[in-house]
């Protein structure tokens, strides 16, 4: 068997908010809780584990979604009617612009827990 991402734990200062602002970003569907977990499943099968943690534990990290023209007019337009930041780099250093990498369309903005998230239309290199 090949290998595979199967799932992934998220840390959150709140996981039902964190699990919900992905759903309605990404247009996804917020699972069954199981345990201390809300799972949002992706499209590729993976699944992001939103788990609850004390704020001050949480080490931000980098999550990148592809997604299709469609959806990314989608989520970009959720990101600004939120008032969301969002830069056209990983570095912050181009605020309100997106980046048209590769022949796509991408976008770098925080989730409430202060992790970094990146959608774009074309994979890196591609």
């Amino acid at each position: 068997m090949p290998v595979e991402l199967n799932h992934t734990i998220i840390h959150s200062r709140d996981n039902r908010e964190s699990a919900e602002f992905f759903v309605d970003l990404l247009g996804l569907e917020v699972g069954e809780e199981w345990g201390p977990f809300i799972p949002v499943v992706l499209a590729n099968g993976v699944t992001l584990d939103f788990a609850t943690i004390p704020e001050e534990s949480i080490t931000p990290q980098h999550y990148a979604f592809l997604i299709s023209e469609a959806e990314f007019d989608a989520a970009f337009g959720r990101i600004q009617e939120l008032g969301i930041a969002y830069y056209a780099d990983p570095h912050q250093k181009l605020p309100g612009q997106i980046n048209h990498n590769d022949g796509g369309r991408g976008v770098y903005f925080p989730d409430p827990s202060g992790h970094g998230l990146e959608i774009i239309t074309r994979p890196y290199g591609g």
